[in-house]
């Protein structure tokens, strides 16, 4: 995808810090936390969202909830908790459409989310 902002810092054509990866997934901290711990994990082949999630990409969101328990653990989250959320769609708040994870923590998160 050529404008896919996600698709670009994969390429390193749009500088960030990777705090983490593996060979399928990276991970950066959010512009816009929504808690102290807020970080994208996301696969580094473009897939929109989790709705084209198949047998030949699969194992990229594996690869991404693989460096989000590495990174929970690094951030020092990991004993007192933390929230992985996926958003689908417009509907399900998804403003960036390449799949991520949003890794939250580092507070008392409440439920519902909203």
């Amino acid at each position: 995808m050529n404008n896919c902002l996600f698709c670009k810092i994969v390429k390193g054509e749009i500088p960030t810090e990777i705090l983490a990866e593996n060979d399928l997934a990276l991970a950066f901290r959010d512009i816009d936390p929504k808690a102290p711990t807020h970080i994208l994990i996301i696969p580094k082949i473009h897939i929109e969202s989790t709705l084209e999630l198949d047998d030949s990409n699969s194992k990229s969101l594996l690869a991404m909830t693989q460096l989000a328990n590495i990174i929970s653990k690094q951030e020092g989250i990991d004993e007192k908790g933390y929230r992985w959320v996926v958003n689908t769609g417009k509907d399900g708040g998804q403003t960036v459409f390449h799949l991520h994870l949003h890794l939250l923590g580092g507070r008392s998160l409440n439920w519902p989310p909203g």
